[in-house]
């Protein structure tokens, strides 16, 4: 199953995208993490099971220390190609 998030609020700057990928790849959870030109980041996440997913989801609604995020909007992908199952990448 592959997600992709959209993570609004003062989310680049801020270390987000590499907090992502610790919490992602400490889930084994693939995909990536990108910063978007409107200052949001998108982070598109891929793993057999839901419940990796969901835990990612608490730690993207979270953030880290020095982000304020407002708002995570998620979409649920039917086509996962191009999306890594084995690595969590910066974008």
């Amino acid at each position: 199953m592959t997600v992709r998030y959209l993570i609004s609020g003062s989310v680049q700057g801020v270390g987000f995208r590499w907090f992502v990928a610790r919490h992602a790849r400490s889930l084994d959870v693939g995909g990536y993490a990108h910063n978007l030109p409107d200052g949001r980041v998108e982070v598109v996440a891929r793993a057999a099971d839901p419940g990796p997913l969901e835990k990612l989801e608490a730690f993207l609604r979270a953030g880290p220390a020095n982000a304020t995020v407002e708002r995570v909007d998620r979409e649920d992908l039917a086509d996962e190609s191009g999306v890594p199952t084995r690595s969590f990448d910066i974008r």
